[in-house]
């Protein structure tokens, strides 16, 4: 048999995976359309349905449009959820198609036995993949930046910067979490020969580099503290929230014992008995968004990069073996 040429190559695959070109052609006209709405006409409606209400707190009891709000609110969780939810898709695609499906079939040797080496062949499949990914997460993600920037300062019940779905999916970690998906997939894939196997693989192995990169995102970068009056009902400051708790006057920190403001004479005389006289708070605030966003991408695309590795290099081992 004749060797495979590039052109051949990828006109082949672009074929085999042509449903799934399909699925994400769909998934990206309507995702991103229903960000363009949140970002448009449905944040104007919901807007001018929060003027009325602050208007009816200050005259009185009077009618306004608490369905755009609520739809609003809806829709942008929805949208939110479902951006979050393209890395997991992407793994569970790669692990069960790209690469499980092919070796359980024997689909894979055969293009081996046209010419195209094992290398080559992992390699165009992940080439066009990582390009769509890349490009069409990045879409997703820069919608809903600009959707919940421009919509941030107008509506009442928006999210915070700092509330977890909303952090991730404006952020490029979302991206590089996508990529990792595509080459935890591969790996799966490759490794373990069976399409239903490596899915599972591939979305518990995102799943678990999401969790890790959530639980140390808060140490990434050093916080700012701020110290505030024990008074206040609660620590000062707002953000990504690292540690808070009482000052003693020597420096020396305590745990919080959840009583309250020292308004409260019994909680003034527990503060005294402990010898706090603030509260101390460590967070990132608004200006640490991006080197939190970046440092943690970071990361990722390390992880996504050993992933990626150790795909050709179990693909390579396990080929030599065989041959």
């Amino acid at each position: 048999m004749s060797a495979l040429t590039a052109p051949h190559l990828s006109r082949w695959l672009i074929r085999l995976h042509r449903s799934a070109l399909f699925v994400w052609t769909v998934v990206l006209l309507g995702l991103g359309g229903a960000l363009l709405c949140l970002w448009g006409p449905l944040a104007d409606a919901s807007a001018d349905a929060w003027q009325q209400y602050e208007a009816c707190a200050s005259t009185g009891p009077c009618l306004y449009d608490q369905a755009a709000i609520l739809r609003y609110k809806d829709i942008y969780d929805y949208a939110t959820l479902a951006v979050l939810a393209v890395p997991f898709l992407v793994a569970a695609w790669a692990g069960a198609a790209l690469t499980g499906r092919e070796l359980e079939n024997s689909t894979a040797q055969l293009a081996w036995t046209q010419g195209v080496t094992p290398t080559r062949w992992l390699l165009s499949k992940l080439a066009l993949p990582a390009t769509l990914v890349t490009a069409g997460t990045g879409l997703l993600v820069l919608l809903h930046h600009g959707m919940w920037w421009a919509s941030e300062s107008r509506i009442g019940n928006a999210k915070s910067w700092y509330d977890p779905p909303t952090f991730y999916a404006g952020g490029p970690v979302t991206v590089a979490l996508a990529l990792a998906g595509l080459f935890a997939g591969a790996f799966a894939g490759v490794l373990l020969r069976r399409s239903l196997a490596a899915l599972g693989a591939a979305v518990l192995a995102v799943g678990a580099l999401w969790a890790g990169v959530h639980q140390s995102l808060p140490y990434l970068w050093t916080p700012v503290t701020d110290v505030s009056s024990l008074r206040g009902d609660q620590p000062v400051g707002n953000g990504v929230d690292v540690a808070t708790g009482l000052l003693t006057a020597d420096g020396k920190r305590l745990a919080d014992p959840m009583c309250g403001s020292a308004i409260s004479p019994e909680c003034e005389r527990l503060y005294d008995r402990l010898g706090a006289v603030n509260w101390y708070h460590d967070y990132h605030p608004l200006s640490h968004y991006w080197p939190l966003q970046l440092t943690a991408s970071a990361i990722v695309l390390a992880v996504a990069a050993l992933l990626a590795l150790a795909a050709f290099r179990v693909t390579t081992l396990r080929t030599r073996a065989v041959s």
